[in-house]
């Protein structure tokens, strides 16, 4: 009995550890998806290097996100890109089912035995990698600097899938925050995907161009989140940050589409401002992909823009040279050209004067008399929508274009129960993160529009996302919100509220180091190969 179960345990261990080695060394896939993010895995090769190579892309169109689904698997050293708010919320999957190579008299000591084995098996994945790599560097063949980089993503994709399993995390420092609780889609892979991304995540930074079109940005007003990243970048005092360019997962591109709207725009003027963008854009790649070989490397797969103006998705969506670019972009409109595989929303803010912060004294839940609350422009269709319906319609759901002077707009929110966010002329809305801050459940009202670290967050457990056609029954469907329910929303935008500040410097899980784990998830779920 006792050599039996040698030989079972044995050629359990060589068919798994034979699937592990093929998944690392590219060949083969994985019978079990690593689900917990949103994403969707994607593969290039990337170009060698030569100096006449023009800067020019000809990598796969992005997949179609309309026709991405969750339930087809994924190889196991991927991880997923959000999906449309309408998707399904993937649930972690299941131990895959084992091989089945046992003899049909198995004992039940036997099936206990190989359910142990199973419990530690995820944990050969990381034994036979290290052997496949001794192995190389042993019969002579120096691996190349991205073969290294794509070997250290391997090990992070095999980490987050044994902590999703497992339901822990694996650091080497002290944890102070760990995320935990509904508000995310999987606490253990986002956790333990955040401390391989602080362990591995490095980004270069071109130095070419100047001020204030090229590494500055407005530090005040709508679009000021995009400057404030911008800026930030430049400091340099966040450990992301590498000037060894040889070291970089990331490379970034460091110009300001709001700058450049400012400096084209003129009132009256003829002049294409988009196209001009469009130019600026690709002649800056141009630039950086003649002088080093970085982009040409990958196509520019690995290379991100952050902006959030409104003409951003319009100055890119459509150019050839930066098609596979990482988009980091206000208005994640999938119906503009927003691709949730590759690019990642950024969300709104509104800095007026300093840099927004928590209500530090929020009204108690039981103290919100106001159903629901919004002020803003009466523009774009979605809004005319809402002010058509409720504009001076029902007391429980007050509705402004301008408040009065001596009215206080985040008293407002403070007292309301829920604060509707429309989109105006595009998509995003700084409302989304005004009513987080001051404890109010957002109501997002827009169509096509891909929340904020969706790939991380799950939206429905704090706010009431709500799609365009159903404004007229508004009061209707909050109202049936049952009390209970609302308790629950509510406490979780509490919750939430420390993914959406932004700190002077930036701290661990705030706003700035959830974008980098966005951008790092894209980083994560590309795998490059010489």
């Amino acid at each position: 009995m006792r050599g039996d179960l040698s030989a079972i345990l044995f050629l359990l261990l060589l068919a798994f550890s034979v699937a592990i080695f093929n998944s690392y060394n590219g060949s083969g896939t994985s019978s079990a998806a690593l689900s917990y993010f949103r994403l969707t895995p994607v593969t290039m090769s990337a170009r060698a290097p030569t100096d006449s190579a023009p800067a020019t892309m000809h990598a796969p169109a992005p997949t179609d996100p309309a026709n991405a689904t969750m339930s087809a698997p994924a190889p196991a050293d991927s991880i997923v890109a959000p999906m449309p708010e309408s998707a399904p919320v993937p649930v972690p999957e299941s131990a895959p089912e084992i091989p089945n190579v046992m003899p049909s008299t198995v004992s039940n000591a036997s099936a206990i035995a190989v359910g142990i084995l199973w419990a530690q098996l995820t944990k050969v994945s990381i034994f036979f990698l290290h052997r496949s790599t001794r192995k190389s560097r042993g019969s002579g063949v120096e691996m190349s600097r991205l073969e290294k980089l794509e070997e250290g993503l391997a090990r992070s994709r095999a980490a987050i899938r044994r902590a999703a399993l497992e339901r822990n995390y694996t650091s080497w420092k002290r944890q102070g925050f760990v995320p935990r609780g509904p508000i995310y889609h999987n606490s253990y892979a986002f956790h333990q995907s955040y401390i391989e991304m602080e362990k591995r995540l490095k980004i270069w930074i071109y130095r070419e161009g100047e001020p204030p079109i090229f590494h500055d940005g407005s530090s005040m007003g709508l679009y000021s989140i995009e400057g404030h990243f911008i800026q930030e970048m430049d400091k340099q005092r966040l450990p992301f940050i590498t000037n060894d360019p040889e070291q970089a997962l990331l490379y970034f591109l460091p110009f300001s589409v709001e700058r450049m709207v400012r400096f084209f725009y003129k009132k009256g003027s003829t002049v294409n401002v988009v196209k001009l963008i469009s130019v600026v854009i690709s002649d800056y790649v141009q630039v950086v992909a003649n002088k080093y070989q970085y982009w040409n490397s990958s196509n520019g797969a690995d290379h991100f823009m952050v902006a959030c103006h409104d003409w951003a998705p319009k100055a890119t969506v459509k150019e050839e040279v930066v098609r596979s670019l990482i988009r980091v972009i206000c208005n994640a409109n999938i119906s503009e050209g927003f691709n949730p595989i590759k690019d990642a929303p950024l969300p709104e803010f509104n800095f007026m004067f300093h840099l927004p912060t928590v209500v530090r004294v929020p009204s108690p839940p039981s103290s919100k008399r106001m159903l629901a609350f919004f002020a803003g422009g009466n523009h774009g269709s979605v809004r005319k929508f809402l002010f058509e319906h409720w504009d001076g319609k029902d007391p429980q759901i007050q509705i402004f274009e301008h408040l009065a002077i001596g009215q206080n707009y985040k008293e407002y929110m403070m007292n309301a129960k829920y604060c509707l966010c429309p989109s105006g002329y595009e998509v995003a809305s700084p409302r989304l993160t005004e009513s987080i801050l001051a404890g109010c459940v957002p109501v997002p009202i827009s169509d096509g529009y891909v929340l904020p670290f969706s790939d991380v967050l799950d939206w429905s457990e704090f706010s009431v996302p709500i799609p365009v056609q159903k404004i007229p029954k508004l009061k209707e469907i909050l109202i049936n919100i049952p009390e209970h329910t609302y308790l629950k929303l509510q406490a979780n935008v509490m919750k939430v509220q420390k993914h959406f500040v932004i700190n002077d410097p930036p701290k661990r899980f705030d706003v700035i180091h959830m974008l980098f784990h966005s951008i790092w998830l894209r980083r994560l779920n590309l795998r490059l190969y010489d």
